[in-house]
């Protein structure tokens, strides 16, 4: 039977074959967009080579009796769940002006992951990076545009980001809750939400394609920091294998508060803070009342601002002896941490607040000791230069930049490849108002994001250096090793050498640094405050 004496049965043959190409085509998406994880099966979305899951949980709720606790195991689901939107980033008082601001509303039910990885089938498994947001552990989340991973995915990664619990939800301590939670770690529950995340992904990366056995942590500032407590945490130990710190300090600051046994203690505070709203007592009951105390309550008025005056907030992460250890430095020092690749650097202009007292050039000098005169030569600026610029630039090195140094130096010694780098390159609708690159300024050249921070001024100088830097954090990796063809050559940190990866207006220089005397001052400056805090301890 001919189909020309049929004219209904070809058009038959023609509509059944369009349906069965449309439900292979859904089928072939389904397998792309949905995955099974922890709790169940979700479904993201494609867009543009890259398929994208947002707001997967990764624990229970923090709320009522989870406020206060180690992430708990996630409530499963029925059926398939739509992961195409985030969920809301942890409960804070948002910064006003914020680089990065929070593109949802913060709630305390925050704990969720999200994912990007390429569209296209690989023939293997694929590197993972994961980010941790800054914010001085009281702002950020992993919402803002800026943290899109959608670059990352089109170059072979599968991105994840995740929150973590702040301020007073994430690093709190009282006697109640010692009391309570006897042997488990204390206080640092931001960090366990770290931890908890990175968990998540060994368990069930395999599922977007990612290689669970090649994962590369990342964070800058407080993000920074934390990577620091991980590599120094038995407890993350085997959860990654590369890491990157961006302006993450290392030698003090946030993060220097005893849990109990001293007048200042963060168990003081959180007694502090429950007599604030009403809660008196030490035992079970006052923490039942604190648990019940709504949560826009337990973050009112806490910001960046008042982290110094504040008496109640703890001020970021506790020292505990078991997530927090104090200086990463010295912890580095004495050798511990985790012995895998790591990069490590800070920003030209980057923050620091130690000398923001100084009243006058003279007077900030001064405060080097008997390093004065070095001081005088290195941070001596042009006529009119506000004495406040001089000091942030002197707290800068001594808070991130210096620290990024010693970790290369320290880390080295211990016989681990170390990668250091300075971010120098000013965006060039900023060159003629701003002198350095500021603190956070390098994150959306590492995720390619640079038009969700500059939109029309965005040029394409701008775009180079966006995707050169972009490049090397893909191959480190991937190899553990910052080599890109076409690139200059970033040679492993020696300390003889001092060469660092200069990211530039000229494009990535890989030079000796620059700053070597700055550096060595800065280092002095820290090794006497060292000796001074160590003889008031011991008085």
């Amino acid at each position: 039977m001919c189909a020309t004496s049929k004219p209904w049965l070809a058009a038959w043959v023609v509509v059944a074959a369009l349906q069965m190409s449309t439900t292979a085509a859904a089928d072939t998406d389904s397998a792309v967009t949905r995955a099974r994880v922890t709790g169940g099966e979700i479904e993201g979305y494609r867009d543009q080579g890259v398929v994208a899951f947002k707001g997967i949980p990764f624990a229970a709720p923090p709320v009522k009796s989870n406020r206060w606790r180690a992430p708990q195991p996630v409530v499963a689901w029925h059926g398939v769940r739509q992961a195409v939107a985030y969920g809301a980033d942890c409960m804070q008082v948002p910064f006003p002006g914020d680089a990065a601001p929070l593109g949802v509303t913060p709630a305390e039910d925050c704990l969720y992951v999200n994912v990007w990885k390429p569209a296209r089938p690989a023939t293997q498994k694929l590197p993972v990076m994961v980010w941790i947001y800054g914010g001085g552990f009281v702002n950020g989340g992993s919402s803002p545009p800026e943290y899109d991973g959608s670059a990352f995915a089109r170059d072979g990664i599968v991105l994840v980001s995740f929150n973590y619990r702040l301020g007073n939800f994430g690093f709190f301590a009282h006697p109640a809750l010692s009391a309570q939670q006897q042997g488990q770690p204390l206080g640092n529950y931001g960090y366990l939400d770290q931890i908890a995340a990175l968990r998540w992904v060994r368990t069930n990366i395999a599922a977007f394609g990612g290689d669970p056995s090649n994962v590369t942590i990342f964070g800058e500032s407080a993000g920074g920091m934390s990577v620091h407590a991980l590599l120094l945490a038995p407890l993350a130990r085997g959860l990654f294998q590369k890491a990157i710190i961006e302006s993450g300090g290392g030698d003090g600051g946030v993060g220097d508060r005893k849990l109990a046994g001293v007048a200042d203690s963060a168990e003081a505070r959180g007694v502090a803070l429950a007599a604030r709203l009403g809660v008196q007592g030490e035992g079970s009951e006052a923490l039942a009342q604190l648990r019940a105390i709504p949560a826009d309550k337990l973050v009112d008025k806490l910001n960046m601002a008042s982290m110094g005056s504040n008496q109640t907030y703890v001020g970021g992460p506790i020292l505990d002896g078991r997530l927090e250890r104090g200086s990463a430095v010295a912890q580095y020092a004495m050798g511990h941490g985790a012995r895998v690749p790591v990069m490590v650097g800070a920003n030209s202009s980057d923050i620091g607040f130690v000398f923001m007292g100084a009243r006058s050039p003279e007077d900030l000098y001064a405060r080097f000791g008997p390093d004065a005169e070095r001081a005088r030569k290195v941070y001596a600026a042009a006529p009119g230069t506000p004495v406040a610029a001089m000091a942030f630039a002197a707290g800068g090195d001594q808070m991130m930049v210096e620290p990024a140094r010693r970790t290369a130096q320290l880390l080295t010694a211990h016989g681990q490849p170390v990668y250091e780098f300075r971010f120098s390159y000013v965006a060039e609708s900023l060159r003629k108002s701003t002198a350095g690159a500021g603190h956070a300024t390098e994150i959306p050249y590492v995720f390619d994001t640079l038009a969700a921070r500059y939109g029309k001024d965005l040029t394409q100088p701008d775009e180079a250096a966006a995707r050169a830097m972009h490049a090397y954090w893909v191959a480190f990796a991937r190899t553990g090793k910052p080599e890109v063809m076409g690139l200059p050559a970033w040679p492993a940190y020696d300390a003889k050498q001092d060469v660092l990866m200069n990211f530039t207006a000229d494009g990535p220089l890989a030079q000796a640094d620059p700053w070597k005397d700055r550096l060595d001052l800065a280092q002095r400056y820290s090794a006497r405050q060292a000796t001074n805090a160590a003889h008031k301890a011991v008085d």
